[in-house]
């Protein structure tokens, strides 16, 4: 399940895309329009920004703004980016890998079932961007 802080960044990223050609957005503005609070907002922003998904500019006529190479990013990259692994166990999850503690996962169903739902989520969020989103 994806967390308030993903479900909040995924909305502004779709603010901030449909919006691409207006220029720097204040995060005022953002917050406003999709009911985000405020403060909570600017810290998703500010992450975005240092994972290189958005842009800012300071002054006059700043604000964040969406880059144009992060509108083709897959959602699982975003995901991972804003709140870590995708799969629902961290024996699954294929870059936060954790052994689970006294579980043999050579003969281990709910490894393999995890495995697999882990590999189905994954086929819909590496082949949706902020743009599919958007599209939708």
């Amino acid at each position: 399940m994806l967390n308030k802080k993903t479900q909040y960044a995924f909305q502004a990223l779709m603010y901030l895309a449909e919006h691409k050609d207006d220029g720097p957005l204040l995060i005022a503005e953002i917050a406003k329009k999709k009911k985000i609070p405020l403060k909570f907002l600017e810290n998703i922003l500010l992450e975005l920004r240092k994972a290189g998904i958005l842009e800012s500019k300071k002054g006059k006529g700043g604000g964040y703004f969406i880059k144009q190479t992060a509108l083709n990013t897959p959602l699982s990259d975003i995901i991972r980016k804003i709140e870590g692994p995708i799969a629902m166990l961290p024996c699954a999850s294929l870059y936060f890998y954790e052994r689970c503690k006294n579980c043999d996962e050579k003969h281990c169903g709910l490894h393999d079932t995890m495995v697999q739902v882990r590999d189905a989520t994954l086929k819909v969020l590496e082949n949706n961007t902020i743009t599919d989103l958007v599209k939708k």
